[in-house]
């Protein structure tokens, strides 16, 4: 079912049928716009961008470009058409028929799940809300609005699910959704990246490319839910995640791509010249990533095996895997730390599931990397190599949280690692020479001197097409 056109809110969920529930709604819209203007793109709000906007779920026409103030964005709700007679694809209720409301039993658990995921949606809009003044080209100012109001729709899409199936809790969590503030000391976002600073756009592209490729795994996860809304939710959301990750990956691309190009120039030095070095791109990499890594939880975890078990959030793609959708008495070997060495160890598989979408989004990344290590070979340079570093560097959450190692997943002392970290991760000083660099720049068809420009320009308009009209 395509969008109703003259509703306030666009919709396949034929949701002026349910006026109840569209009172509601159009009671949160106003709240919303208002957290929009004031977490949104700072100083943007009144210039119209060329934006992709959702409205339908049909996949030869779901979106329409044109230009939009983002003020005036139509952020809908829509969901991937129903399958009928759709099965629950594993756990305890594998092959019973999908739950079209929410089972009372796990009424709490698959709030908790929604509120999470749609808490990352506004949080990210907030971290880039002054990135518009720093940008490269109109090109990348387009993509990173293009971004923030999709991650609002994403918002959306979480509400309307709340609203819907949660009663009164679910509008005081929908509220609370715009009370929360990325990196806010007494009411901060639910998920430790979610609330780390993004001053540069450094930082926004690895952000792009391994937060958001969490997104992907987690909404892959709950697109294989039981609970019917959710998983129809996801599965659009996912059209629209795709993007997010180009972003990222080509962004970082063309960082590469003007770093080899200034090492042939001038003296070589590519830091001099104001371009990005090497070995600062593979420390920003190394802080994103890890950062993403601890938000599929702990490597050994009871909730994971509760999700499954419900038949709340499978594995990524579970109904297209071959092996056992029940999970009951399957094992799994992680590393652990046990006096002070790191041994393997087997665990039941239920409780391992953290890690299996872990080491799935893991071979994901090391594609794109992949894509970037070609760019340095495509410009003649051997002797350098980006690369993931292991699974239990720096991180927060887990069973490496309280232990140190180095890149290669080495377990090393707290002075061995604080020695090195300015090698590793990014410091103070690699931001402030990142912000020294990035100038906006908004002549169409130019490009800042940090990074090369981009191949080819959005839905068949040129490079130097006015994306954002300042």
């Amino acid at each position: 079912m395509s969008e109703v056109s003259n509703e306030k809110i666009p919709n396949n969920v034929n949701l002026s049928e349910d006026r109840k529930l569209q009172r509601a709604l159009e009671k949160w819209l106003p709240n919303y716009l208002s957290w929009w203007q004031d977490m949104g793109p700072e100083g943007f709000q009144s210039k119209d961008v060329f934006l992709r906007t959702a409205i339908s779920v049909d996949r030869d026409g779901w979106a329409n470009f044109d230009y939009v103030k983002m003020p005036d964005y139509r952020w809908g709700i829509f969901l991937a058409d129903a399958q009928p007679d759709r099965k629950i694809g594993f756990g305890d209720h594998a092959d019973d028929l999908a739950w079209q409301e929410v089972p009372g039993e796990y009424r709490n658990v698959l709030r908790r799940i929604i509120v999470t995921q749609g808490d990352t949606e506004p949080a990210s809009v907030e971290q880039q809300r002054y990135l518009g003044m720093s940008a490269p080209s109109l090109y990348d100012m387009r993509n990173l609005f293009q971004v923030n109001v999709e991650e609002g729709r994403h918002l959306w899409a979480m509400v309307y699910l709340l609203h819907s199936h949660f009663g009164r809790d679910g509008r005081e969590e929908a509220e609370g959704l715009l009370e929360r503030r990325s990196g806010d000391a007494d009411k901060p976002r639910i998920l430790g990246a979610f609330n780390a600073p993004m001053t540069d756009w450094l930082s926004f592209f690895m952000f792009t490319t391994f937060t958001d490729r969490d997104g992907k795994y987690q909404l892959l996860s709950l697109a294989e839910s039981g609970f019917d809304p959710l998983a129809r939710t996801c599965k659009f959301m996912l059209t629209e995640e795709a993007h997010h990750m180009f972003v990222g990956e080509t962004g970082i691309q063309r960082v590469i791509q003007r770093a080899c190009e200034l090492l042939k120039t001038g003296n070589g030095d590519v830091r001099e010249q104001g371009g990005v070095p090497f070995d600062m791109i593979q420390r920003a990499l190394n802080h994103w990533y890890t950062l993403s890594l601890d938000l599929f939880g702990s490597e050994i975890s009871s909730n994971a095996a509760t999700y499954f078990a419900a038949g709340l959030k499978g594995r990524a793609y579970e109904t297209k895997r071959t092996d056992d959708h029940v999970l009951l008495n399957e094992g799994f070997n992680i590393d652990v730390v046990r006096n002070n060495k790191l041994v393997n160890e087997e665990v039941a598989l239920r409780n391992a599931l953290n890690e299996v979408l872990r080491d799935d989004y893991t071979a994901d990344n090391q594609k794109a990397v992949d894509r970037w290590n070609k760019v340095l070979r495509d410009n003649d340079i051997n002797d350098y190599e980006f690369k993931l570093p292991s699974q239990r560097f720096n991180r927060s959450i887990g069973e490496y949280a309280d232990y140190n190692f180095n890149p290669e997943g080495d377990l090393i002392s707290k002075e061995a690692f604080d020695a090195k970290k300015a090698e590793w991760l990014m410091s103070p000083e690699d931001i402030e020479y990142l912000k020294s660099i990035q100038n906006q720049v908004t002549k169409p068809g130019q490009v800042a001197n940090w990074i090369a420009p981009p191949k080819t320009g959005i839905k068949g308009r040129p490079v130097d097409y006015e994306y954002v009209r300042l």
